[in-house]
Order: C-alpha cells, then sequence, then structure tokens
C-alpha cells in the first residue's frame, strides 16, 4: 500500500490534471494507495508555521492572495462565474480523488497514518517552495525512517533556497531514499547541498501521450470556429496585447480564461470568447482544438507539447524576481528542444509562429523522458514480478 502527498485541492486546472496523471500512473502500476489530505489543523501548526513570515516566497505568495481576495470583493460582478468555476474544480474532485482520501487534521495523525503504508510518496508540483517548509508535510519529515520515502519529480520552485532554509532542506532531502527533480536547476540544488547526483523527470503529464491522453480524456469539440487559446496566470497586460494582436492579424478569435490567479482588470476587455464554467477535462479539449496556445503557464505549455500544438511561452515572473518560478518552464523547453518557444514581452508572436516544430524529434525525446520516469518508479516502488506483469509500459 503506497500514501500519496499530493497537491490538488487548489483552483489551478493545471494541478488538477497533474494530479490526475499521478493517479492513473499509480493505477496502471498496479498500486493500492491512498491520498493523504493534511488538514494542517491546530494551535501548535500555526505556532510551528510563524517563522515562515520571514520566508520572501512565502511572503509574496500571502500578498497575492490578500490581493486577490481584495480585488475580487471590489467586483461582485465577477465573484459568482468564479464560484461556479469553483464548483467544476469540486466536481472534479469528488469524482477523481475523495475516493481515495484519508485524513489527517493533525500533525501527529499523519504520523500514525504513516505507519500503515510500505511507500510514501511526495508527488511533483512546487511542493518543496520554501514557502512550505514548515509544514513538515511535502518534504515527508512526518514519515517513518523505516518506511520507503520516494519524491516523484519534485519541484523547489525557486532557483534558489534561502540561507538560513539550506540546512533543514538538506536534513530533509537525506532522509529521502529515492529523491527525483522537475527542473535541472532542482537536481542542481540537491546536489549542492547533499552531494547527491539525483534524476531529472518530466512532470507526471509527461507520462503519457496525446493518443494516451485520449483514453484519459476523452475528446470533444468545444468550439466549432478556428481559435487562438490564451492561458495566463499572470497580470502583464502586454502579453494580452501581443496575443490580441497576432489574433487579429490570423483573423482567429480568442479563446480566454479570466482571472484565474488573481484579478485581472484588462482581462474584462480581453477576448472574444471567455468562458468560466469549465472543468479540468474541459480545459484540456479547449487545448486539444486550438489552432495556437499563448501562454505563461508550466501546464499550459507542457498540454500544449503533448497535444503538438503551435504554442508560445511567455514569463509570468520577471528574470530578476526572486519568487521567480521560470525554471519549470526553462527546463521543460531546454530538455525537449523547444527553447526557441520561449518568448520576451516585446516578441512579435508571428516571426515565432513561423517557426516549424520538429514533433518527430520532440516526441523521440519525450520518449526517452517518459520510460526514464518509468523506470525510476518501478525502482523506487520495488515492484515485483506480478506488479511488473500488469504495467505494459
Amino acid at each position: 500500500m503506497l500514501g500519496l502527498c499530493l497537491k490538488y485541492e487548489q483552483t489551478n486546472y493545471g494541478s488538477k490534471l497533474q494530479a490526475l496523471a499521478t493517479i492513473k500512473i499509480m493505477e496502471q502500476l498496479g498500486h493500492k494507495f491512498q491520498i493523504i489530505h493534511y488538514e494542517k489543523g491546530g494551535f501548535w501548526f500555526k505556532i510551528k508555521s510563524l517563522p515562515r513570515i520571514f520566508n520572501s516566497t512565502f511572503r509574496q505568495d500571502k500578498i497575492e492572495d490578500f490581493s486577490r481576495s481584495r480585488a475580487i470583493k471590489k467586483h461582485p460582478e465577477v465573484a459568482q462565474p468564479i464560484l461556479e468555476r469553483k464548483r467544476m474544480f469540486k466536481e472534479f474532485d469528488a469524482i477523481f480523488f475523495e475516493k481515495y482520501e484519508i485524513v489527517g487534521k493533525y500533525y501527529k495523525d499523519i504520523k500514525k497514518i504513516a505507519e500503515k503504508y510500505d511507500s510514501i510518496v511526495s508527488c511533483s508540483d512546487q511542493l518543496w517552495s520554501p514557502a512550505g517548509l514548515g509544514t513538515n508535510f511535502y518534504n515527508l519529515m512526518f514519515v517513518p525512517d523505516h518506511i520507503n520515502k520516494v519524491s516523484f519529480a519534485s519541484s523547489f520552485g525557486v532557483s534558489q533556497i534561502p540561507w538560513y532554509q539550506k540546512k533543514a532542506t538538506k536534513n530533509y532531502l537525506n532522509r529521502i531514499e529515492h529523491v527525483s527533480c522537475r527542473e535541472n536547476r532542482g537536481a542542481e540544488i540537491v546536489k549542492e547541498l547533499t552531494g547527491r547526483d539525483v534524476p531529472v523527470l518530466m512532470d507526471p503529464v509527461f507520462a503519457f501521450d496525446k493518443d494516451e491522453w485520449l483514453d484519459i480524456v476523452p475528446k470533444e469539440n468545444v468550439y466549432d470556429e478556428p481559435y487562438v487559446f490564451c492561458y495566463f496566470l499572470g497580470n502583464n497586460p502586454k502579453h494580452r496585447m501581443l496575443a490580441t494582436e497576432f489574433a487579429r492579424k490570423k483573423g482567429l478569435k480568442v479563446v480566454c480564461m479570466r482571472h484565474l490567479d488573481q484579478y485581472v482588470a484588462q482581462d474584462e476587455l480581453f477576448g472574444d470568447v471567455s468562458p468560466y464554467d469549465v472543468s479540468p477535462l474541459q480545459f484540456l479539449n479547449i487545448i486539444r482544438g486550438a489552432v495556437y496556445v499563448v501562454t505563461d503557464s508550466f501546464h499550459g505549455c507542457a498540454f500544449s507539447i503533448i497535444m503538438q500544438k503551435e504554442f508560445v511561452v511567455l514569463y509570468r515572473y520577471a528574470l530578476n524576481s526572486i519568487s521567480s518560478k521560470n525554471s519549470r518552464i526553462d527546463s521543460v523547453c531546454a530538455n525537449l528542444g523547444l527553447s526557441d518557444r520561449i518568448a520576451d514581452e516585446d516578441a512579435i508572436l508571428e516571426d515565432f509562429f513561423t517557426r516549424e516544430i520538429d514533433w518527430n524529434r520532440v516526441v523521440e525525446k519525450q520518449t526517452l523522458y517518459r520510460t526514464k520516469m518509468w523506470n525510476y518508479l518501478k525502482s523506487a516502488l520495488s515492484l515485483n514480478e506480478k506488479n511488473e506483469n500488469t504495467i505494459g509500459k
């Protein structure tokens, strides 16, 4: 039996589909598993979390949360549509995740729960962000020494660990028997802190190719007219202007999704079609149906690659930002030979889309990383011969 430390509760399309991919991977590996849901309750959790206020990434995240809530209150006209979006996410959770959940409200509860598993896996996404260090959950500090601990394509989400967290980060990394990272920079951080050489694995969504995703999410034609899909989590107005100009030159509609990570005033005037009631499954089909994709999102980039879409990815964070999470995009594009699809805010998108992508070469690279991913998990989870025969990978 496996325990999964899997982050899926937030209202984010990429996180939901990454979590779904992880579930499907474990099912194909033939393991029984549960998702450990840590509710982080109690007075002592709040006390132990106080040092996080000194972490710049944590403060930035909290500032963004506060700004988002305040902006929504100032614009009640978007509150109801956003609630409808959240409802779609909750329905998705009920279908795919809730049946696997085991809940621990307090730290002592998850420590007790951990005793029942053969292995516990911390699953992808930015779970090792310096902002979350104090919870001691995704870094598997709550797991007893004798239980096998596995990190699956884990991400620090930043390019540098704060100096005052390096010792604690080194301590939890040394406790984990099997470590893998999602970014090249993440593997470098592990090497710098522990001396260990660890593999760089693709995000779980890359475990399945274009055709295999059809089995997971059946194809649906969402819109009849050709369109450019713009998936922006950031608030950069230039990104929206670039996309609009490109779409107009091509005579295409712009399909966008408004106010995703925050309220963005320009979004009110952006796009020709801007639905709110979109489930994660419909989101994937919107990417499938697009002629072009313009995004500042890691998973927007990832699914554009998997679905072999003509795409451009724009940096959401300033290059000199201490809380930048651009390294995720840098790694996936570099590892697949697609770094020339990264544009800055002064780019002419048409120039990028005239460059033809050699999808055969990209698929070859994806296949190598996919094989590496499956082999890593088989080894880390010590599959027996019976389970090996069920994988078909």
